[in-house]
């Protein structure tokens, strides 16, 4: 009896989601990944056998909003094959994990249009869109004093007419003529230091687009 009931009681720990329930709903996104990687620890050290009801997708999704893109690819790599393989969206919320791997910024955009995202994710995911704009944003101020629009729409993932229209709103000057744009720099906030590794990559990405 004893044996039994302590198994009851780890079966109803590793289905009570309802701190995670409870972070997307006001969302608190930025508390989604460690939500789901401490309760992961405790059903995995009371040995319930958790792997089929996971939100593995959240997890992945909470990782790549906390731009923990190394935490994002261990949990990847301990999944079940059959949920990697079987699982659209899993593999959804992977596929943008790679493509933030592979810096290949334009691809985070698709891989976040390519996938109709269930009601629990859409938040999450959009919340993430919002933010990596925001960011990306912040690097081509920081890289560059001209950019064209083109790039420019890449990197924010918009249409050109829309990342002219967000960009000017900001300060940005534009030349019809030329098709460039002349960045407005910002104050430098010492506190908000941008990574420099950031930059260079962002750099030879886009190095990489006009040669």
């Amino acid at each position: 009896m004893l044996h039994t009931n302590k198994i009851q009681r780890a079966n109803k720990a590793a289905m009570d989601f309802s701190l995670l329930s409870e972070a997307l709903t006001s969302k608190s996104y930025e508390k989604v990944a460690d939500i789901c990687d401490e309760h992961m620890l405790q059903v995995a050290a009371e040995g319930v056998a958790f792997q089929e009801d996971w939100p593995y997708a959240i997890h992945l999704l909470g990782h790549i909003y906390a731009g923990d893109i190394n935490s994002m690819r261990f949990l990847w790599k301990s999944m079940p094959a059959t949920l990697k393989e079987g699982n659209p969206e899993v593999i959804a919320a992977w596929k943008i994990g790679q493509k933030l791997w592979m810096r290949d910024y334009g691809g985070v955009y698709e891989a976040i249009r390519g996938y109709d995202w269930s009601q629990e994710a859409q938040g999450l995911v959009a919340a993430f869109s919002d933010l990596y704009t925001k960011n990306m944003f912040q690097l081509l101020q920081s890289a560059y004093s001209t950019i064209s629009i083109q790039d420019t729409a890449l990197f924010l993932g918009m249409s050109e007419d829309d990342a002219t229209t967000f960009v000017q709103q900001q300060g940005w000057a534009v030349d019809s003529a030329s098709q460039m744009l002349t960045v407005k720099k910002q104050p430098i906030v010492t506190e908000q230091k941008l990574d420099a590794s950031k930059l260079q990559n962002l750099t030879e990405y886009v190095f990489h687009l006009e040669h």
